[in-house]
């Protein structure tokens, strides 16, 4: 299956991992479109979240429900005001070294 894959701050992953952040958020920035474009255009339905780079690192694949724009929650990490590529997160299929 293809996966789009992100890196997170341990913040975020753990708030995602824990099923109290929904969402994700991506500048509207041309680099950020073209690789959400190609989520759309080859069916991609999961992103694997890394929390950092190494290789023992914990990652998580979680459903893409569905990816909208708009803005988002300052409690979430989004900056009031400004438009995302906003991530809809679904269920937590897989967890590695997250426990």
């Amino acid at each position: 299956m293809e996966t789009l894959h992100l890196n997170l701050h341990r913040k975020w992953f753990d708030m995602i991992l824990s099923g109290e952040k929904r969402e994700e958020y991506r500048e509207l920035s041309p680099y950020w479109k073209k690789r959400f474009v190609k989520v759309r255009d080859d069916g991609v339905k999961t992103i694997t979240f890394s929390n950092g780079y190494a290789k023992n690192r914990r990652q998580m694949v979680v459903e893409i429900d569905y990816i909208s724009i708009r803005g988002g929650l300052v409690e979430w990490g989004a900056e009031r005001g400004t438009d995302y590529i906003v991530v809809h997160l679904g269920r937590v299929l897989e967890k590695v070294r997250c426990e």
